[in-house]
């Protein structure tokens, strides 16, 4: 009986240490662009749903992405998140992308730099890296 109550209270602190770690998770969901002054000119809202999307012309005005849940939308690839592991205010990702003509897997990093603004790298390319801004649609 004792072990029993052990395991229980050793499982209930592992449960709060999941709990603790989701609530410290870094949010990057939404749409992100270059430059917050080109939002309008990068992402538009379409349909019934509301949902946002890329504006024709949004490669002429530095791109961006869309991330939702497990996913990641760019405006010629769309990708599916395979793994996810934070590191303090980064958090590296292996997706697996589709575009109309080729699958491939991505890996990338993304660096919180403040609660709108990321840097994103590339391992094995420590000179590339790319900042973005949050889009407040």
């Amino acid at each position: 009986m004792e072990r029993l109550i052990k395991s229980a209270v050793a499982g209930a602190a592992v449960a709060g240490l999941l709990f603790v770690t989701d609530a410290r998770a870094v949010d990057l969901s939404g749409a992100w662009a270059t430059h917050a002054d080109e939002c309008s000119k990068v992402f538009v809202r379409k349909g019934r749903a509301n949902q946002i999307g890329f504006t024709l012309t949004s490669d002429q005005h530095g791109g961006g992405f869309i991330i939702e849940a497990d996913r990641l939308r760019g405006k010629f690839a769309t990708c599916k998140i395979k793994t996810k592991k934070e590191d303090g205010e980064s958090v590296n990702i292996l997706a697996g992308c589709a575009t109309d003509i080729m699958l491939s897997n991505v890996q990338f990093s993304l660096k919180l730099l403040e609660p709108n603004r990321i840097l994103r790298t590339f391992p094995g390319m420590t000179d590339v890296e790319m900042r973005y801004e949050r889009c407040p649609l």
